[in-house]
Formats: C-alpha cells, structure tokens, sequence
C-alpha cells in the first residue's frame, strides 16, 4: 500500500520507507498493529486476540515526521 504521494506533508521533503522494529532479546521483527486497549497476560505479556497486521512506516530523512499504514 503506497502513500498518496512521495512527499512529506511537513516539509515536502522526500519520504522513505522503513519498518519500526520490535527488538526483543535476540530476536527481532517488524512491529504489528493489533484492534482494542492492551491486555496483559501472565507468561506472554500481551494476549492478542487475533494475529497483528503488518504496519508499512514512511519517515521524513529533513524532518523526522513518520506516516505508519497498517496494511491489513
């Protein structure tokens, strides 16, 4: 899912595209996007009702604004 345009709506610089990362202990990935307010769960921290939808981030390299799109 691309953005509407390439530019960034701050500064009209041009964006790039990222990934926010989810760095726990050695393993890492791409953060998610999951529907309703956090609920803990004992063991695994966070219980998730369904499985996250994939985020696509785009950041300003002039100003630093960031656009996140989840894509699901």
């Amino acid at each position: 899912m691309p953005i509407r345009s390439n530019s960034c709506p701050k500064c009209q610089a041009s964006m790039e595209e990222g990934f926010i990362l989810a760095d726990r202990d050695t393993y890492r990935r791409p953060t998610g996007w999951v529907a309703g307010p956090p609920q803990r769960q004992l063991f695994l921290g966070l219980k998730l009702p369904h499985k996250p939808i994939d985020i696509q981030s785009w950041r300003c390299p002039r100003c630093g604004f960031l656009e996140h799109y989840a894509k699901g």
